[in-house]
């Protein structure tokens, strides 16, 4: 399941990251990686953009970015 695909209220954790150069790169530069617990905070009313709390900071992704983070 992607975390686009979480409800607001609930706690994941990263099973992995797909994309590929850049994209990823900037992904795991927020403090997403393997294993991070993510806690879905917010969805906007057209599911664009996702707040997440992420290692104890606010985190807002966009959708794009959600779908390639894998979650389980």
């Amino acid at each position: 399941m992607s975390l686009k695909d979480v409800p607001v209220g609930q706690t994941v954790r990263v099973v992995k990251i797909d994309g590929d150069g850049a994209v990823r790169r900037r992904i795991m530069d927020m403090g997403i990686t393997k294993g991070t617990e993510l806690y879905v905070r917010k969805v906007a009313p057209l599911g664009d953009p996702v707040e997440l709390t992420v290692r104890g900071y606010e985190l807002t992704v966009r959708k794009n970015d959600a779908d390639i983070i894998k979650v389980g």
